[in-house]
């Protein structure tokens, strides 16, 4: 019953930010990642996860590919 429940709220957030990853895509026109960051789901936009990347706030040797290869959405 529990997992069910957590199941739920994972999908109910997942859907809310892939949801909000396509419109600000839309506006902006940039390329945005929905990815689990510190244990929550996060809508980032490319430019950021290449800042993040050249600050090391991902283990060496992280690429912002790697990143696009584990997100789970990506806008184009």
């Amino acid at each position: 019953m529990f997992r069910l429940i957590k199941d739920l709220v994972f999908a109910w957030r997942y859907k809310w930010a892939v949801r909000k990853a396509v419109e600000l895509s839309e506006v902006y026109g940039m390329k945005f990642y929905v990815i689990r960051l510190n244990g929550k789901i996060k809508v980032v936009p490319k430019r950021t996860i290449k800042e993040l990347v050249a600050r090391r706030r991902f283990r060496k040797g992280v690429t912002v590919q790697d990143i696009e290869k584990r997100a789970l959405f990506v806008t184009h």
